[in-house]
Formats: structure tokens, sequence, C-alpha cells
């Protein structure tokens, strides 16, 4: 006898009970076009009304973190065996919640399939405005259901994070709070074209290996879920030719759209204005490349009156899932979502982990970004003598590097105390090329008394420098509007090309960056024509995702957006009294003692 369908049940879905919750698999969510999204909703058993924390991406809602990323996975427990206390871990997901954590506290989790992936159908468009739209019904749905008390919160990592901005700009009716945890927000300039630069490794490396591997249809050619023995990304199994058919190249759309004029782009970019919602950003100082310039933006630009801001390091998938990152999200989300008076509406509105060499970190609270105490201090390039420092050129001076080289590196002597480097940075550089085009790639660097570099483990890449940015010089228009002092902002509306031999005012946004540099050590300011590259062995055993040096998976690379003929000449940096190139970096003074006022006698 088949199952009485129901307006929230349908003859694929099916409830278990077990592990303390209610779950409810392949759940339909009819969107306004008629295709039918296939959510998972764990639920506390007892009926009542619960907040609710939703996700919406293209990871397989079915798949187990460990069977998706062992590596990683066993790295993260290993290191951080807080993680799986007081869970079985069977529900483990890639980048979102551990609903076994979340649903004794009265929260219900939901997990949304994005269109044309895990048990979704559709075609796949990765991060269209379509998607946002899905996103915004699913929200809606989700608040009005028998088991929600009305408020919908988004939170999770990465994909999960990115979209939220977008469904967040679109202002669903349900929507109570997001929390975005190391998310981009700018498509164009965060990932796909850095600085107009095309970012190659990413685009295609992990489309075809994280999305495109569980695309809806793979079915028996795919994974079987250890949660409930389905299909992750099915159950049809169709043909390469289909699959093919079902979704947009990402990798290709990017290369074909060099400019930000693009509807592609402009359709996917969040209207701040129209993002006012509650929210919790979080930021990874080591995840450059990718997701800490959208968390800063998001958390500046939004229309938010109540935000707040976290940064934190080591690896992108960690702290998501430890007693510090959940104690973060469960006093956000029970504040907003629970009512709970606990406290956090008077917190203050930033928190950062300011870090140390050593992969040391120190809690600090502050009231804005950039910090107001900030003394934004130039140092200036001399190529007489490879130097860094706070003295200006008082010379005309000129180094030459190639093209696709690892060009200049300017260093500062040893420093004569300690130094607290905290927020964006920004450099400005004369440049000349012997073609009609250059790729300006920036590394700050900090050197040991040894002279040996002291790196970091970013947020994939166990060997990150402190601060990293580019530009291609044809891209150098700025937003008058939008660019600061410390955050040159540039349109990318047009290409500029240069007439060769030419000097060229270039600002470049250099990614922000934290670290407190000890007495003794130096500053450098790497000038390149290429990717940076750690000088060693990286040791990364992460799966397919191995043999790293320094730039992860993070490379400007493909010869289609960077044709040696014009990007693998000569490039040539100028200084002089009316070319003071320079990197402005964002000193933080310490903070003065507060001293209490003596008591009257």
């Amino acid at each position: 006898m088949a199952k009485k369908k129901t307006p929230y049940m349908d003859d694929q879905s099916r409830t278990d009970v077990r592990d303390g919750m209610r779950i409810d698999w392949d759940v339909p969510i009819e969107m306004d076009d008629g295709i039918v999204l296939r959510c998972d909703v764990y639920r506390p058993i007892k009926s009542g009304k619960y907040g609710v924390i939703m996700t919406y991406g293209p990871y397989g809602k079915l798949l187990h973190f460990e069977d998706a990323y062992h590596d990683q996975y066993e790295r993260m427990i290993e290191d951080f065996p807080e993680i799986a206390a007081g869970t079985s871990e069977k529900y483990q997901n890639w980048e979102v919640v551990d609903p076994e954590r979340w649903v004794p506290d009265n929260y219900v989790i939901i997990r949304v399939d994005g269109r044309g992936t895990g048990r979704s159908p559709g075609v796949i468009d990765i991060w269209s405005l379509r998607e946002a739209q899905d996103l915004a019904l699913c929200i809606d749905w989700a608040g009005v259901q028998s088991w929600s008390n009305g408020k919908v919160g988004l939170n999770g990592i990465s994909y999960y994070a990115e979209n939220q901005w977008q469904a967040a700009a679109l202002q669903p009716k349900h929507l109570a709070a997001i929390c975005p945890w190391e998310g981009a927000a700018d498509f164009y300039r965060d990932m796909a074209h850095h600085g107009g630069i095309m970012c190659n490794g990413f685009v295609k490396d992990w489309s075809e290996a994280q999305v495109y591997s569980v695309q809806h249809g793979k079915g028996s050619n795919g994974h079987r879920s250890r949660m409930n023995a389905e299909w992750v990304a099915g159950p049809p199994t169709m043909t390469e030719e289909e699959l093919g058919a079902n979704r947009n190249n990402f990798y290709e759309d990017c290369l074909a759209r060099k400019l930000d004029t693009d509807e592609y782009w402009q359709s996917r970019m969040p209207d701040w204005n129209k993002v006012k919602v509650p929210m919790l950003s979080t930021a990874n100082w080591g995840g450059q490349g990718l997701h800490p310039r959208g968390n800063f933006e998001g958390f500046v630009q939004s229309a938010s009156k109540e935000k707040y801001l976290e940064v934190h390091g080591i690896e992108h998938w960690t702290h998501f899932y430890t007693d510090y990152g959940m104690d973060l999200q469960k006093r956000f989300f029970g504040y907003y979502l629970k009512g709970e008076k606990n406290g956090w509406n008077k917190r203050p509105k930033v928190q950062l982990q300011v870090r140390h060499p050593g992969e040391k970190f120190v809690e600090r609270h502050e009231s804005e970004w950039p910090l107001k105490r900030t003394q934004w201090t130039k140092f200036y390039i001399e190529p007489s003598d490879m130097s860094l420092s706070t003295t200006p050129q008082k010379k005309k001076g000129a180094a030459t590097y190639g093209g696709f080289s690892d060009g200049l590196t300017f260093m500062t002597a040893p420093l004569e105390e300690d130094m607290e480097i905290t927020g964006p940075i920004a450099s400005k550089l004369f440049v000349s090329s012997a073609t009609t085009d250059a790729d300006m790639f920036l590394v700050v660097r900090v050197f040991g008394p040894d002279m040996k570099e002291v790196t970091f483990q970013g947020a994939l890449d166990p060997h990150t420098p402190i601060a990293q940015g580019w530009l291609r010089a044809s891209h150098r228009k700025l937003d008058a509007k939008k660019s600061l002092p410390y955050r040159p902002y540039h349109t990318h509306d047009e290409e500029q090309p240069l007439n060769p031999g030419k000097a060229y005012e270039l600002d470049v946004e250099v990614w922000p960056t934290c670290i407190v540099v000890p007495k003794g050590h130096r500053l450098a300011l790497s000038v390149r024509g290429r990717d940076y590259v750690y000088p060693g062995d990286s040791n990364v055993q992460l799966g397919e995702y191995a043999n790293w040096t320094g730039c992860a998976i993070f490379r400007h690379d493909d010869p289609r957006d960077r044709p040696a003929e014009i990007f693998g000449g000569d490039v040539t940096l100028h200084t002089g009294p009316k070319e003071q190139a320079h990197v402005m970096l964002p000193i933080i003074p310490a903070k003065k003692p507060v001293r209490k006022a003596a008591k009257k006698k």
C-alpha cells in the first residue's frame, strides 16, 4: 500500500526516529518554477515549535564528511577530539552543523540539496540568482511548518556561507539571522578574478572535484550514503552526456567573463543596502584567495544594525566544529532564534584571535573594523639596496624582473620592538611593462632572525604567507566612490592596455591580515610575476589535495588568461620623489591600561 501523500511528505520521503531525533528524509520543497528540491529535516522527537538552522548547497546532504574528505576529517578529530564528544558522528556532513549537537538544544536542522545536486533535480548554475531565490523560498517554506517557530537562521561554511549574503539581500520573511562562516561575497573579486587575474586553480579544480562529483544523476556511479543507505546523488543514474547537459560549465563561464560588467557577475552580487538581518560574520586570517575578503566586506558594507565580526586561524573547516566555534554560534542563534537572554547583545562587535608566530592566538575584543587606533604606516621600497623602510625615496630608482618570475623582494632591517599588523593593506606602485599588460602578485612576508620565512597554517595550505594581493595592470581603474586609502576598489569594467615602456600608477588591494611580528624579525614585500611558492616541501597529505606549496588551490596560471606574449615580458618598478612606491601597513599600537580612579576618602 502506497504511503499517503501529505503537503509535507511524498512517496520519496520517509521518517526515522533514532539517535534522539526525528529525521525526515528527502522532504520535497517545490520552487516557483515547478522544480522540487529535496531536504532532510532533523528535529526533536517531542512536538513543539523550534528555531530552524538551514543550509542550501551542492555537496550532497547524504554524503558523510569522512566519505568525502577522509584525511581532513581524521586530522580534525585527532587534533580536536572535543568535536566527536557527545555525538555518534553518524550525520556529520561537510561544512554544515552536526544535528546531534543542535537538535538536543531544541533546534530543527534542515539540509537542502541545491538545484541539480545530490537528491535535487535541475541544472547546476553555481551561485546563480536562481539558487539564491531557491534558498529564499526554502527559508519561507521552513518558517510556516508545524514544527517551526517562524524564525530561520542560516549557518554554514564556505558555499553554505556565500549564498547567505545573496539570500539575505532578497529579504525572505522568515529569515531571522545569518552566520556566514568563512564565505566570499563578491564572486568576481573574492574568487574568480583576483585583481582581474583569473584564479583558474580554484574555479576548475573545486567545481570538478566537489560539485560535479555529487551531481544529481550520478546515482549508482556515485556514493551510497552511510546515513540511510540511499544513493547520495540519486535516485536516477544518468549518462555522462546527460549529466553534462544538466550543468553550466563554471570554469568556462568564469574564463569567458573577464569584466565585472557582465550580468553573470552582477546577478550574483548581493545588494548590501538590502542585507539588514542580524549577522555573525566569521573570517579566517589564512584564507587568502577565497574567503576572508568577503567576511570583512560583508561586515562593513551591509546595512545590518546588529552585526558582529569574528576572525580566527587554523584550517578552514575546523573551528566551525570546535567548542570555541560552537559556543559562538549557539549564543548568537540562541539570542536571535530562541529569544534567550544570554547577553549576546551586550558583547563587543568584533572578536579577534590575534596571531603570533608558532600558531599562537590571543583573543581580543574591539568595537569596530578597521580599528580606529590604526596607525596607517607607509613602508617605501628602495631598489638601490632592496630595502623596505619608512623613509621616502629621495632619488629616482628602478628595478626590473621577468613577467613570469619570482620578482623582487624588499626587506626591512630587524625590528627594534614587537609590531602588530592588523587590518587591510594597500600598496601603490609605479610600473612599466615591455608589453601591453602585466600581472602583479604582491606578498607581505615575515622573516626570522635566521632569515627563514615565517609562515602559517592557512585555511588550506600549511605554509601561507602573511598577506597577498593581486592586480592586472590593465584593470587599474579605481572606483572613486568605493575606494578607501587603505582599500583600493577597482571597477573591473574596462581594460586599459599599457603603452610599452611607459610607467603607470597602480593601487593594489592586499587582503586583510593579522600578525604580531616579534622584535628582531623582518618585514618584506615581494612583487612577483606569478603565484607565491613556499621554498620547500609543503608536506600536505590531504587526499586529492596534496603537494601544495604555499598558495594551495588558488593558482593563476591559465595560459588562455595569461598568454606569454603579453604577460611574460619584463616589468619595471619605478621609484623617486614623484613615484613614492610603498606598501601601507595597519600598525596597531598597544592598548593603554585603564587606570581606575582613586576612591575618595
